[in-house]
């Protein structure tokens, strides 16, 4: 089986830069799963896990949301906010998430409703993701 190259870059940096035997992600339309070889793709990135399996280990990164361009032989997230996920602060995202849920709650706040609403899924996808990293371990 070959390898794919991969990419995973945020707004200010490029968080990962390699190869791997297969890529799992979350797209806009559901789950991806992403092999060398795999037909070209661009799609939206939903917020949450991105997985590669590489020839030594398995590495997960949390990413807000964004794009995937899918060529044969490489693959590119492109997301606002993209980090590791061993370095996610879970009770931060607790904090985010409560607030950003007192937020939508307070019907007097002069409340951008969809920019709440995005903090929330944004922090509920972080603490999946810290979640799922702690099962995997």
């Amino acid at each position: 089986m070959g390898l794919i190259k991969v990419s995973v870059v945020s707004s200010n940096e490029e968080i990962f830069s390699g190869e791997a035997k297969m890529v799992y992600a979350t797209g806009t339309l559901g789950e991806l799963g992403i092999a060398p070889g795999h037909t070209p793709l661009l799609t939206g990135l939903a917020p949450g896990p991105v997985r590669l399996e590489t020839e030594k280990e398995e590495l997960t990164f949390f990413c807000s949301g964004g794009f995937i361009e899918v060529q044969p032989n490489e693959v590119t997230f492109l997301s606002d906010t993209a980090e590791r996920a061993d370095s996610l602060d879970e009770a931060e995202a607790i904090k985010a998430k409560e607030q950003a849920e007192k937020t939508l709650a307070d019907r007097d706040s002069e409340l951008d409703f969809t920019k709440a609403a995005a903090q929330l899924a944004e922090a509920a996808a972080r603490i999946k993701t810290i979640q799922k990293l702690r099962k995997n371990k």
